[in-house]
């Protein structure tokens, strides 16, 4: 079953990505042009921080290795990593940032 669950305020939202911790998992939160988008914070190459690594429009590229996801859809775009890391749907509602994440 999935839950809706709040992470932040729109307003309060000033950076281009904040880590979320929900059950032990971390999940990095994009501000991107078009809205927000969430995936999982961890590499799925190696044991690496995405959050940390650097943005070039809807591409985060690992800080460890440099493989390269899209942001919108977790999909891995160029090697050492050749598996997608999970996305997560993002929706705003009066205001507030939720994530939907499996109870």
């Amino acid at each position: 079953m999935a839950n809706w669950v709040k992470v932040d305020e729109e307003n309060e939202f000033t950076d281009e990505v904040r880590v979320y911790v929900y059950d032990g998992n971390p999940i990095a939160v994009f501000r991107l042009e078009d809205g927000f988008y969430a995936i999982d914070d961890t590499c799925s190459h190696a044991e690496s921080s995405l959050s940390e690594g650097e943005i070039d429009e809807d591409i985060i590229e690992c800080p460890l290795h440099g493989a390269q996801f899209d942001i919108r859809t977790g999909r891995n775009l160029s090697l050492p990593a050749v598996v997608p890391v999970r996305s997560y749907p993002v929706k705003v509602e009066n205001g507030s940032i939720y994530l939907q994440v499996e109870a």
